[in-house]
């Protein structure tokens, strides 16, 4: 039986539920799968459905060919205009509905994973990496503070790892990913949908009301991200020339003074 198709908003987003997992496939490898406004806010929508769906066991995101996710489309593409008018230009990210959706948010990571993508990994639950992903902390390169990546990060790999990887933007394995803490295992590529399988087998075997309270009591530990970061680069002109400097595939010239 086919998956019962479900509409996110974002011809991006190919998702659909089947036997108890909705699956979301980002589906825009012709732009490295970067996020537009509308597929962050699908990825929020999806969050919001599985919570708000019984029959729901896990909620489940992956790429497509190469690429899990390279983060922020830095050259536009969001065709909704609503975006533009709400106060809070920060609610669409699903960051936060990752953690507070009820059942686990499981995260094949297929390939390249960076910026947004990484921190859709790091919201996330169950985190299964092909050994040919890649991965990147980026933002800083950009002019962007992200909150979301500061309040996970550290948690994750440790404060001294983070620092590095965020003040050197290095490019990290599969093998490094799983060696820090940052994703939960790595399987070989060829094998990876398989291990995907078990794991979400596995999930649905346990205890969908104990699951979730454990869920909640573990990230009810973690930072509270600070959107006023965000608020008080985004538009700014060094975040402005940190985009530009991207999209133009050239170093950045950052503007002085603070």
């Amino acid at each position: 039986m086919a998956p019962e198709p479900v509409d996110l908003g974002s011809p991006n987003l190919v998702a659909g539920i089947d036997d108890g997992v909705l699956t979301v496939r980002i589906d825009r490898p012709e732009r490295r799968n970067a996020f537009t406004q509308e597929m962050y806010r699908g990825l929020k929508r999806a969050a919001i459905i599985a919570d708000g769906d019984a029959e729901l066991a896990a909620l489940l995101v992956t790429g497509t060919d190469e690429w899990f996710g390279a983060g922020g489309d830095m050259a536009g593409g969001s065709t909704d205009e609503t975006l533009k008018s709400e106060l809070d230009p920060t609610d669409h990210f699903p960051f936060r509905h990752f953690e507070r959706c009820r059942v686990p948010v499981v995260t094949r990571i297929n390939g390249v994973c960076m910026a947004g993508g990484l921190n859709l990994v790091l919201y996330s639950d169950v985190s299964i990496s092909s050994d040919r992903a890649e991965f990147r902390v980026p933002e800083l390169l950009r002019g962007a503070a992200d909150p979301w990546m500061a309040a996970r990060l550290a948690a994750a790999v440790g404060t001294a790892r983070a620092k590095y990887l965020y003040f050197t933007g290095a490019r990290f394995d599969a093998a490094e990913a799983l060696a820090m803490g940052l994703v939960g295992t790595v399987v070989p590529h060829a094998e990876l949908d398989d291990h995907v399988a078990w794991a979400l087998a596995q999930i649905k075997r346990t205890g969908p009301v104990a699951r979730g309270l454990i869920k909640r009591d573990l990230n009810r530990r973690l930072a509270e991200p600070d959107a006023s970061l965000f608020s008080a680069t985004i538009g700014s002109p060094e975040m402005v020339e940190g985009m530009r400097a991207f999209v133009e595939k050239r170093p950045p010239e950052w503007p002085r003074g603070r």
